[in-house]
Formats: C-alpha cells, structure tokens, sequence
C-alpha cells in the first residue's frame, strides 16, 4: 500500500514556474514506477510525465509539456517531483502523482496502469 500526496501547486503567470513534489509513504518506493497527470475542468485526465522504478532507467513527456517539465525522484526521501517551467495557460489543471509496481512502457501513460493516487494539487497559470 502507497500513500501520495502532492504539494507546491498555485497561482502563477504566465511564463513562470512550479516545481510540485509528491511524498510517497510505504515501503519500497524505488519499485514504483511514478507518473504525474493532470486534469483541466471539463477534460479528461491526461499523461504528463512518467519516470521508471525498480532499476529500470527512463522518463517520458507528453508532447505538450516536452522541453519545459522535467520528472525527478529522490528514493532516499521517498518522493517525485516535476519541474515546470515557461508555463502557460493551457497548463491550468489539477495535477496529480500517480504509482504502479508493474508498469510496462507500453503502457506507462495510461491512469488505468496506475495503481495508487494522490489528492491532486491545483496549478493555475494566469495569462
């Protein structure tokens, strides 16, 4: 059983940044594979950002986010973050870490290969 909770969302303009964190209680956090979506009003909930566990090296991006966000993890702290830079309005959503054991990279930019949520943090990005 995982825990997660994000934090570090909020208010920003336009072109500015936001790194979000999530911490991961439970053990054997360096197994997981951590993904982050987000969801906008109206939308459904979609990929961002994803970076492998259990030894396994790699990240991947959305398209729309490639080259401005950067995934991380830090095992010894039990904890992922995502660096978001020159962002913009259509970043505005709640954003959510996600974690799952057996994840294969055909499949790590699907919610449903996740097993484990957190609460969501809300990004808004003011134009």
């Amino acid at each position: 059983q995982v825990q997660l909770v994000e934090s570090g969302g909020g208010l920003v303009p336009d072109g500015g940044s936001l790194r979000l964190s999530c911490q991961a209680s439970g053990s054997s956090f360096n197994t997981y594979t951590m993904g982050w979506f987000r969801q906008a009003p109206g939308k459904e909930r979609e990929f961002v950002a994803v970076i492998m566990g259990s030894g396994r090296t790699g990240t991947a991006y959305a398209d729309s986010v490639n080259g401005r966000f950067t995934v991380s993890r830090d095992n010894a702290k039990n904890s992922v973050y995502l660096q978001m830079n020159s962002l913009k309005a259509e970043d505005t959503a709640i954003y959510y870490c996600a974690a799952g054991r057996r994840i294969i990279t055909s499949s790590r930019r699907l919610p449903s290969a996740y097993d484990y949520w957190g609460p969501g943090t809300q990004v808004t990005v003011s134009s």
